[in-house]
């Protein structure tokens, strides 16, 4: 029996979002309030999802999605109903998060400090996670410092590359409505994603390296569905 790909359920999920999203936009418009706290709903988390990947400050990433509904809560009256109100929102968020981040007297190192607390004196968090999944300490602590090298790669990014894998590679999105997301082409899309891909593999190399495998060969998006 054939079954869905990934990336066809994916697109029909984003089919149907879009249809109910557009059923909500016409109520909002109409004056319903509950139909934009719908919206509201359905959206931010992964709005917040993006905004925090941008700008890496919790407080920043609210800010930036309560100003980004603002604005979608002013500007409904004027929607397009032949548009995606997912990418338009998006567009909103990551013009906003990348506008943050560019502001001068910005320092991410403040951004690092305020972080690292939580990291400190995990030793008895380790020994508890390897008695749940049964591995051996050694392994979580080997399987964080990954996590730890692969955030550090991802943070060294500049916005419009971190913003691409984020949207590709965390939400899924295709390389279309990244694009109208972003205000750019198609081909610019695909360009950044190739780029921030070789960089973050170039940081990890050595982690490929120790893990005995290698990463996926640099030329991916031409490989990848054009979903």
């Amino acid at each position: 029996m054939n079954t869905p790909s990934p990336g066809a359920s994916n697109k029909e999920a984003r089919r149907r979002e879009a249809e109910e999203d557009r059923e909500l936009i016409v109520r909002a418009q109409g004056g319903d309030p509950s139909a934009f706290r719908r919206l509201v709903e359905r959206h931010q988390r992964r709005a917040f999802s993006i905004a925090l990947g941008l700008v890496r400050d919790e407080q920043d990433a609210r800010e930036v999605v309560q100003e980004a509904f603002l604005r979608v809560h002013k500007g409904l009256a004027s929607f397009e109903h032949g548009s995606s109100f997912f990418t338009w929102l998006y567009r909103i968020v990551t013009n906003l998060a990348i506008d943050l981040v560019r502001k001068p007297g910005r320092r991410d190192a403040e951004l690092l400090e305020e972080r690292s607390p939580a990291d400190e004196d995990t030793g008895g968090e380790l020994a508890l996670v390897s008695r749940i999944d049964g591995a051996d300490p050694l392994d979580v602590v080997r399987r964080r410092e990954i996590a730890g090298r692969i955030q550090s790669a991802l943070d060294a990014l500049p916005p419009y590359h971190r913003g691409v894998i984020l949207m590709r590679e965390v939400e899924g999105m295709s390389y279309e409505e990244m694009a109208e997301a972003m205000g750019v082409s198609k081909g610019t899309i695909m360009s950044r994603l190739f780029h921030a891909r070789q960089k973050m593999q170039r940081a990890l190399a050595d982690c490929y390296a120790e893990e005995g495998g290698a990463p996926r060969a640099s030329n991916a998006t031409a490989e990848e569905d054009d979903r």
